[in-house]
């Protein structure tokens, strides 16, 4: 609904639950400023977005400030509920989240991004509008001025895998590996920069590639500070795996989900953090290796 050429926020009606929450509606937070945060828990955008929103729903929610996160699935395991509560308690949120599990929500906003943010006046409607990361003053900015305040920016620092990327380091993209948006796979014999393999029985579905037998890898071949990877275990117990990078154990270059050895454990379904690189970044080659079949991989991610 238009109103002078300005969109009024829409229903979260669709929304098929809450938490932290009872379900809320525009005609109930008039008087309120609201920020909507469009997410879903694999993102590493939405991951590294995280600490600002957090904090700003702490700065001024006794200013008026309702934030409401809207989590839209990309992957048809994080419609679980479980899995989502995980995400919310492991992150610290407290703020109302909307499940929009039939996309009614995202529909709603016309939205197309994860994160996407949307600033909303107490009036009712969207002032302003942010997809994806960085800007953070001026969304600040963009906070205190609907509320009608004026004071020093709130101090963020996001940590583990909520740290901003290397963005001057980082030379290798987001790379899906289902055959629906998969590319760059490559033989792992002859692995360029920004490729990828397979080694053992696999099968490559429509959004994730799903290991047969024990004891199957996945390479890659790239260039950043940091390296996730999406994984879920499907109905399965733990799968343990293992790391290497260069073909050796990682070390002090190991991400947060995994131990100097390269071992660590898929138990939910989430992005894990396979390397962080302490020092220079330069070029380089990971291979996670499942101890157990069932292992169901979605994209890689780097920072």
């Amino acid at each position: 609904m238009t109103v002078s050429g300005r969109l009024h926020m829409p229903s979260l009606g669709g929304a098929t639950a809450w938490l932290n929450s009872e379900p809320l509606d525009p005609a109930g937070l008039r008087g309120r400023v609201v920020l909507v945060d469009f997410w879903t828990l694999t993102c590493i955008n939405w991951l590294r977005t995280e600490p600002y929103v957090r904090a700003w729903s702490r700065a001024y929610r006794d200013d008026g400030l309702v934030v409401i996160g809207v989590h839209t699935p990309e992957f048809s395991f994080e419609h679980d509920i479980d899995l989502v509560r995980r995400a919310i308690e492991d992150r610290a949120i407290d703020y109302p989240v909307a499940l929009d599990n039939d996309y009614e929500v995202w529909d709603a906003f016309a939205n197309q991004y994860w994160p996407a943010l949307y600033f909303v006046d107490a009036e009712g409607i969207i002032r302003d509008e942010h997809f994806g990361e960085g800007r953070y003053e001026q969304s600040e900015r963009s906070i205190q001025r609907l509320l009608g305040v004026e004071r020093e920016l709130v101090s963020v620092e996001g940590l583990g895998v909520e740290a901003e990327a290397d963005w001057d380091h980082l030379r290798t993209p987001e790379t899906y590996l289902g055959s629906g948006r998969g590319e760059r796979l490559a033989s792992a014999e002859d692995l360029h920069l920004n490729q990828w393999a397979l080694t053992g029985e696999w099968t490559i579905g429509r959004e994730n590639v799903a290991l047969d037998q024990a004891g199957g890898s996945i390479a890659y071949r790239f260039h950043a500070r940091d390296a996730h990877i999406v994984l879920s275990a499907g109905a399965r117990e733990p799968i343990p795996f293992r790391v290497l990078l260069d073909g050796e154990a990682p070390g002090p270059s190991h991400g947060v989900d995994v131990d100097e050895d390269g071992s660590g454990v898929l138990r939910d379904g989430r992005l894990y953090q396979l390397v962080r690189q302490p020092d220079a970044v330069r070029e380089r080659t990971l291979q996670i290796t499942f101890l157990e079949p069932g292992a169901e991989a979605y994209v890689f991610t780097f920072g």
